[in-house]
């Protein structure tokens, strides 16, 4: 039996309230940050309340050329980089994760399952491991400074190819025995009946996948040359570095609180689904 404890409920909403604390803290300081003027960020204290110079900032970060001195690309270039590379890789990795799941379970071919196998292995070799031979293909296919680049070397994705092939298997073999009455072939039966079984699915992996694409750094800045191409999360580091000069901490802060933006967005609208994709079980 339950029992109604007022001193710990009390105690865990102090600590949840802790907690979220300390996570929105830094957050706030990046917001008031950006709604001051570049004089103000360098005295101390920092300031903890909100400044009049937040659209001045907002519209000068994402309009302009971002920090002044620094070799980088327009910041709205820069969004459209990221949300780019981050979109390729997650429908990517969705796609062709949803085929090998499809064409493992439900196909019967000699060494199917040393096919998994060999999938499944590649998850201890992450791309800082096969980063050299990766930027060598990638530079002999003439795909350095594109969106190609960027993406199709991170497309492929074992976690996501083993987490269909669970979902496909608590799928009862009735549903395709049925397909097979009604005369669907394949194709129509994957489209019709697994893509909408596993849509709560799809939506948690694209919600990882998408926040997993938006904060890659390694990758892109290998493989960009271009100022073109320079993703958000590459220039933030770059502002930072930006020798020879104060640094211009409310643009800095401006161009992370729009960093936070695309990601936080797709958590929010996806959230429901988010939820049930980590939780269901039963189909």
């Amino acid at each position: 039996m339950v029992q109604n404890r007022p001193i710990l409920d009390i105690v865990s909403h102090l600590v949840l309230i802790f907690g979220i604390l300390i996570v929105a803290l830094p957050i706030w300081i990046t917001f008031v940050a950006a709604t001051h003027d570049p004089i103000r960020m360098t005295q101390a204290p920092i300031p903890l309340l909100p400044g009049s110079y937040f659209w001045e900032n907002f519209v000068s970060t994402l309009f302009g050329k971002g920090l002044s001195g620094a070799e980088t690309a327009p910041v709205w270039r820069m969004l459209f980089n990221s949300l780019s590379m981050a979109m390729m890789i997650a429908i990517g990795k969705i796609a062709i994760s949803l085929l090998s799941a499809f064409a493992i379970v439900y196909f019967k071919f000699p060494f199917r399952m040393g096919f998994f196998w060999l999938i499944f292995i590649t998850l201890m070799l992450p791309v800082e491991v096969r980063i050299l031979p990766t930027f060598e293909v990638v530079a002999n296919l003439g795909m350095l400074n594109s969106y190609w680049g960027l993406s199709v070397p991170l497309i492929a994705s074992a976690t996501a190819t083993f987490m269909f092939r669970q979902v496909f298997l608590t799928i009862p073999d009735e549903m395709l025995e049925s397909s097979r009455i009604d005369g669907a072939k394949p194709l129509r039966f994957f489209w019709d009946i697994l893509i909408p079984l596993s849509r709560t699915n799809i939506a948690a992996l694209f919600v990882i996948l998408f926040i997993y694409g938006w904060n890659q750094y390694l990758w892109p800045l290998l493989i960009t040359t271009d100022s073109d191409m320079t993703t958000i999360v590459m220039s933030i580091k770059q502002m930072l570095e930006s020798a020879e000069q104060q640094p211009e901490w409310n643009i800095i802060m401006m161009t992370a609180l729009l960093a936070m933006i695309p990601p936080v967005f797709v958590v929010i609208a996806m959230q429901k689904l988010f939820v049930q994709g980590l939780t269901e079980t039963d189909k």
